[in-house]
């Protein structure tokens, strides 16, 4: 048993991840090649290797014939009856190889040969390991800047994180542990070449299904994603469980599932929305946090024209149009927004409107964009969370959670507590039927005796 070689090849398929007989194969083309190096040709050499013990024998067969022409491919009649006196003419004669008697230079082809085969089914196996998670985060160490790229280690194999996959503002540190989408893995002669991204819409969705059972079960499903990095991202979700909130779900308790990603986004806003297949309810939804009046959407052109009060125009085009742009994306509409003041000058209002409206919009849209807002206008509107500015306490009152400091607090199950109406009939509704001042305080003179 050649014990030597076979701990050799044990320690390589452990290290390397190369089958063992994958390395067997690579050591008989090389005993071939080395033997064509040193004899000129080896069409008629053979190998016999054990699998097992990784024992091996060289020869060379040889045709007996009465004279000789090629002393490498054939053998006199005579020198074959001395090694054994059975052989007749045209019998195949098979003469040991000692591999010892190679030259130099054989030797050292053959130890390249090896080498190198090493080398490309190392490149394979890194290759076939990262390619199937293509499409898919990964976690990397930086190592350095170069340039303005960043080295990143991803185990078995660097990745160069380039500038325009780079969120802009993000700065790393050596060491730094950080989450990439792998967008493309190349084979290459010098191995793999790996496309990582920070800027990808895809990396918010992976980090959603890392982070969200339901998205990873599928009972979540994440509709579209808008996403302008390191500023504000908008995705849609739907559920397939009636009983499963699903922005609830991407959400989780106290908002720990959104932080979570949030935080690994370096503070990068997300609006979650519920997905609807009425493409004006979904428009209405993208839009938010800002409120709509009416969506009038043609499916036909991908078009939509949206009118918001006139108090709320800039909120729903947004910073520098970034809102507007967004929910364009997420819809796949072209989005056009009006205020109430625009929509009646350009005849999509009738004149009168205002005085129409007077009454019943200015109960509903006098409440600033503050508290209150995830009360009955939520239920109404199924309007999206800023889950990056939400308190905690807003994100569990919306799902019914009772916690400390909450507006839940004044209120028990039936509505009030401690004779405090409850935060929905003090924002929206007024005071309830059957609330009336607290009595009169009555002072009663007492008898000292």
């Amino acid at each position: 048993m050649n014990t030597e070689l076979l701990d050799a090849l044990n320690i390589l398929e452990q290290e390397k991840e190369i089958s063992k007989e994958t390395l067997l194969d690579a050591i008989e083309n090389s005993l071939l090649n080395a033997c064509k190096n040193h004899f000129g040709k080896a069409d008629n050499v053979r190998v016999i290797m054990d699998r097992t013990t990784c024992d091996y024998q060289l020869f060379a067969e040889k045709v007996v014939v009465e004279e000789v022409e090629d002393k490498l491919e054939q053998i006199s009649l005579e020198e074959a009856r001395e090694k054994d006196g059975k052989y007749e003419l045209g019998d195949i004669v098979r003469i040991p190889i000692e591999s010892k008697s190679f030259g130099r230079i054989a030797t050292q082809n053959a130890k390249n040969l090896i080498l190198q085969k090493i080398r490309e089914e190392e490149r394979k196996v890194v290759y076939d390991q990262y390619f199937e998670k293509e499409k898919d985060i990964i976690t990397g160490i930086v190592q350095r800047y170069v340039g303005r790229n960043v080295s990143i280690n991803l185990g078995k194999a660097d990745a160069m994180l380039t500038e325009n996959e780079q969120v802009k503002g993000e700065v790393f540190k050596p060491t730094e542990r950080i989450k990439l989408y792998i967008v493309e893995v190349k084979n290459t002669p010098k191995g793999p070449k790996i496309l990582v991204s920070r800027t990808h819409p895809e990396l918010v969705k992976r980090l959603f299904e890392a982070e969200v059972t339901e998205v990873k079960d599928g009972i979540v499903e994440i509709k579209s994603i808008a996403r302008e990095a390191g500023s504000r991202t908008k995705i849609a979700v739907w559920s397939n469980d009636p009983d499963v909130d699903p922005v609830g779900a991407c959400v989780g308790m106290n908002g720990s599932r959104v932080n979570t990603i949030v935080s690994e986004l370096r503070g990068e806003k997300i609006d979650i929305i519920n997905w609807s297949d009425n493409p004006a309810i979904l428009i209405e939804n993208a839009l938010s946090p800002a409120k709509v009046i009416s969506v009038m959407a043609d499916p036909d052109e991908k078009t939509a024209g949206v009118i918001v009060p006139d108090y709320q125009l800039s909120l729903a085009i947004g910073k520098e149009g970034q809102n507007a742009r967004l929910a364009a994306r997420l819809t796949g509409y072209k989005i056009d927004i009006k205020s109430e003041t625009q929509a009646i000058e350009s005849g999509d209002l009738p004149e009168n409107y205002l005085e129409m409206s007077e009454g019943v919009f200015e109960s509903e849209y006098e409440e600033p964009y503050e508290e209150g807002y995830e009360g009955e206008y939520e239920e109404e509107y199924d309007d999206a969370y800023d889950l990056s500015s939400y308190e905690a306490e807003d994100q569990e009152a919306s799902y019914g959670e009772e916690f400390e400091g909450s507006a839940d607090e004044l209120h028990d199950e039936e509505g009030t507590k401690d004779g405090y109406p409850s935060c929905d009939e003090e924002a929206y509704a007024g005071e309830p039927d059957g609330y009336e001042d607290e009595d009169e305080i009555v002072f009663e003179e007492i008898d000292e005796e």
